[in-house]
């Protein structure tokens, strides 16, 4: 008589088995199912744009017919090298473009920043009253139509606007905001009998011109993006301010750090990554500025407020140079790449500069 003897599983062979990471069998064709609408989406409507216009930019295309059509020579690097490398006409208005783009960029992104964090701090102030009112009116400007608000302004900064009139009142004279093309650090040093010297320069430009400041019509410009943008960069960071928690708060107020010191080392560190959301925003929006010069000054006057955008359209829709115009547009692509990246190493979190203590046999602790 046999006596079967039953094996008792081990705790490893009781325990279920988990699917590895990782996606199998119809997992991945429902995933690719779902998502194919939005991947067709966007190839149809970005990256085949994106491509046919790389196509465009080093083509002889003049915007009549298709660009894919027998007529059509591809001319290599020279819409790139007519901008870069060949001094004429199109060089020296886009170091125009660049300059006064420039100006406008380094202005406009850290004051509205400021302004914004200012704003956001101002309206999360548990002591301010109808802090919803104020909300609503510092983020108005910003759903407010830009063709509107550039109007508006214009009207403000005309020869006999509303602002020349307070200058004026005030016992000043009016300025000349659309027809003086002299940029202001250029008039601020005419004053002093500095004047414009001859030389060299940068993409058709003298040095003494890519320092002369943006010209009182830019300023314009920069005031109204400062005044429309600061109230949407306002909502990020008084989100980001209500999520410090309010015991990080109480616990500086215990140690004794005062109003600027509770700023300056707690709440702004904190906010590196809102601020870096804050800028890259910007910079990329400045250096896309378009509708407020098209509806605004169309470039003028003498070119002192023309911008690479508005180069780029005025180069294809208006002299039919579409190869051109699309080298700009990837020109200017490039540009907001870079200064993007140069933003995110500067806004980088620095790590500790004390190495992390060392542990020896025995329990000792050694300092590398």
């Amino acid at each position: 008589m046999t006596t079967s003897v039953l094996k008792r599983p081990s705790a490893a062979e009781a325990r279920p088995r988990r699917r590895g990471p990782g996606v199998r069998g119809r997992d991945g064709i429902a995933g690719w199912l779902f998502t194919a609408p939005v991947l067709i989406i966007l190839g149809l409507f970005l990256v085949l744009p994106i491509l046919m216009a790389a196509w465009v930019s080093v083509s002889s295309w003049n915007g009549l017919g298709s660009p894919f059509q027998d007529t059509v020579k591809f001319v290599g690097g020279d819409n790139y090298a007519a901008l870069l490398a060949k001094p004429g006409l199109a060089q020296t208005d886009f170091g125009t473009s660049l300059r006064n783009n420039g100006w406008y960029v380094l202005l406009v992104v850290p004051i509205q920043t400021a302004v914004s964090l200012f704003l956001a701090i101002l309206v999360n102030q548990r002591v301010l009253a109808a802090r919803s009112a104020f909300r609503t009116a510092f983020y108005f400007p910003s759903v407010t139509s830009s063709v509107a608000i550039t109007v508006i302004f214009l009207f403000l900064f005309s020869a006999s606007g509303t602002v020349n009139a307070i200058v004026q009142w005030l016992g000043g004279s009016g300025v000349g905001w659309f027809a003086d093309t002299r940029g202001v650090v250029q008039q601020a040093l005419g004053a002093f009998g500095v004047h414009a010297p001859s030389g060299s320069g940068f993409l058709g430009l003298t040095w003494f011109d890519w320092i002369s400041g943006p010209s009182p019509a830019m300023l314009v410009f920069v005031v109204m993006a400062i005044f429309t943008t600061s109230g949407t960069f306002m909502l990020i960071y008084l989100a980001a301010l209500q999520q410090i928690a309010r015991d990080i708060e109480e616990a500086t107020i215990m140690d004794g750090a005062n109003a600027w010191q509770r700023f300056r080392y707690v709440t702004l560190p904190m906010l590196r990554p809102t601020t870096f959301t804050v800028m890259t925003l910007g910079l990329i929006g400045t250096w896309q500025i378009f509708d407020q010069i098209y509806v605004g000054s169309k470039g003028g006057p003498a070119k002192t407020t023309l911008t690479p955008a508005f180069l780029s359209y005025s180069q294809s829709f208006i002299n039919n140079a579409w190869g051109r115009g699309a080298a700009i547009a990837f020109i200017l692509f490039a540009i907001i790449v870079v200064f993007t990246l140069v933003q995110r190493v500067l806004l980088a979190e620095r790590g500790s500069a004390r190495k992390a203590p060392r542990r020896r046999p025995g329990g000792r602790r050694a300092h590398g």
